[in-house]
């Protein structure tokens, strides 16, 4: 049951920057729990100490269900990654009603869920970090990005009142807002000509910051001294514009 190091919970690890960092915190030799709804993508990583679970972010049940089962195993989550998030890029009046339901329902909703289950535990036991994706979308606005600004904006404005209520009880709270990714979030956009001028965008800067990288700067957050809270990681490609 004991463990050198602590369990690391990872939503939307199947792919892009939480598939990045369930490889580098498993080459660091933590425990993991990997959640995504395509739990057979998660099983080929073959990772060791690691249990991979099928999540819909949007189920609180499930997200509950499976930290439980880590915890059983690995002992308490000490580092929440909420990374699971959706980016159908498209203006407003074009979007169905259903896709910007989906998208508040996985970007903010399948936050809160990720904070909800492990938050008491980490205020009880005074450790614990939580660090939840966001995206400079969450600092910028555009005429395309009209419902996934709002949850993005959102999840900044979460993340640093919920910094505020957890000061004073060692828990870290931490923004990650990375510009553009290498990742596979562009697949969720229909519309080809936002898509084409997003991928030229994307040409002009060598396609943006690796999954990898992003990893890294994760990694690298949380790994400092417990009483170092890295508030928020506002980081891009350095020719990226915006």
């Amino acid at each position: 049951m004991s463990q050198h190091k602590p369990l690391i919970a990872i939503t939307g690890a199947s792919a892009g920057i939480g598939k990045a960092c369930a490889q580098l915190f498993n080459k660091l030799g933590f425990p993991l729990l990997l959640m995504a709804r395509r739990v057979e993508l998660l099983e080929e990583l073959k990772l060791t100490n690691t249990i991979c679970a099928k999540v819909d972010v949007c189920n609180y049940e499930e997200i509950k269900e499976a930290i439980e089962l880590a915890e059983k195993k690995y002992g308490p989550v000490d580092l929440l990654i909420n990374n699971a998030g959706i980016m159908p890029l498209d203006k407003l009046v074009n979007l169905d009603l259903l896709t910007q339901h989906q998208m508040v329902d996985i970007n903010v909703k399948g936050v809160l869920n990720g904070i909800h289950a492990v938050l008491k535990e980490m205020l009880t036991r005074k450790h614990g970090t939580i660090i939840n994706v966001s995206s400079v979308a969450g600092r910028y606005t555009s005429e395309t990005r009209s419902v996934y600004n709002a949850t993005k904006f959102g999840v900044h404005a979460l993340s640093e009142s919920l910094r505020k209520e957890t000061a004073g009880h060692n828990v870290r709270v931490i923004i990650f807002a990375p510009g553009i990714v290498n990742t596979e979030l562009l697949k969720s956009v229909k519309n080809s000509t936002i898509l084409e001028e997003y991928q030229k965008v994307k040409d002009t800067i060598n396609q943006g910051l690796t999954s990898s990288e992003a990893a890294e700067l994760i990694a690298y957050a949380y790994n400092l001294p417990q009483h170092i809270c890295l508030k928020e990681i506002l980081v891009s490609h350095t020719d990226q514009k915006i």
